[in-house]
C-alpha cells in the first residue's frame, strides 16, 4: 500500500493538472469565468458610485503629469478650487461610465477558452485578472470610450480640461498635443476596473470558501 502511494506520487507530476486535482476542463472554464465575473461585478459595484473613483487613493483619477505641473501654479495664485473641481468631475465621470461597461465585461468574460482557462486557473495570485487585461484591455478601451465621451460632453469637462491643456501647452510643461480628457479618463477608469477585478481574485484564492460558491472552491481550492 505504501509502494503505491509513493508510486503515485512520484508520478503524479507527469499527469495534468486537472486530472491530479480532479478537475474537469469545462469545470476549470466555468470557475474562471465565474471568478472573472464576479470580480468584474463586484468592480462595477464599488466604483461605479458616488465616490467610487473620488474617495478611493488607489484609483483616484488625477490629472496627467503635464497639467499637474500648471495645477499647481494654478493652486498658487489663488484658482485651486477650479483644479478641483476639474478633478471632482473627471473621477464623476468614470464613475458615472463604470455601470455601463458592466455588460461589455461579462460578454467579454464568457468568450473565454478552455485553453485558456488552463494557463491560468493554477497562476498566481492576480493571473486571471492579468490575462483578462492582456486579452481584453484595448478592444474595451475601444468600447469604453465612447461610454466615457458621452459622459463628458453631458458635463461639459472637455471644455474646462482643454483650458487647463491650453495653459500648460502655452507654459511649455507639455510636450506636443496633450491626451484628451476623454482617453485620460478611460484609461484610468480602466486601469481601476483591473485592479478592484484583481483584489477580488486575490479574495477568491485566499478563501474560495468564503465566496459560497461549490463551483469555486472546487477550482481554485488548494
Amino acid at each position: 500500500m505504501r509502494r503505491r502511494h509513493l508510486t503515485a506520487a512520484m508520478v503524479g507530476g507527469l499527469w495534468p493538472w486537472w486530472a491530479r486535482a480532479a478537475l474537469g476542463e469545462a469545470d476549470a472554464a466555468a470557475g474562471v469565468r465565474a471568478a472573472l465575473e464576479r470580480g468584474a461585478t463586484a468592480a462595477v459595484q464599488l466604483l461605479g458610485r458616488t465616490d467610487g473613483f473620488l474617495g478611493d487613493p488607489r484609483v483616484r483619477i488625477a490629472l496627467p503629469e503635464g497639467l499637474q505641473k500648471v495645477a499647481k501654479l494654478m493652486k498658487a495664485t489663488g484658482q485651486g478650487a477650479r483644479v478641483d473641481e476639474l478633478v471632482t468631475a473627471m473621477n464623476r465621470a468614470a464613475e458615472a461610465a463604470v455601470p455601463e461597461a458592466r455588460s461589455l465585461f461579462v460578454s467579454t468574460v464568457k468568450q473565454m477558452s478552455v485553453e485558456d482557462a488552463r494557463q491560468v486557473v493554477r497562476g498566481g495570485e492576480t493571473a486571471v485578472t492579468d490575462w483578462f487585461s492582456a486579452k481584453t484591455r484595448a478592444p474595451l478601451g475601444e468600447k469604453f470610450l465612447p461610454i466615457v465621451t458621452r459622459v463628458v460632453e453631458r458635463q461639459k469637462l472637455a471644455e474646462r480640461y482643454n483650458q487647463l491643456a491650453a495653459k500648460a501647452s502655452g507654459a511649455g510643461l507639455v510636450k506636443g498635443d496633450a491626451v484628451t480628457v476623454q482617453q485620460h479618463v478611460t484609461t484610468k477608469a480602466l486601469d481601476g476596473l483591473f485592479l478592484m477585478i484583481g483584489e477580488e481574485e486575490k479574495k477568491i484564492r485566499a478563501d474560495p470558501v468564503k465566496t459560497g460558491s461549490a463551483l469555486l472552491q472546487k477550482v481554485f481550492g488548494r
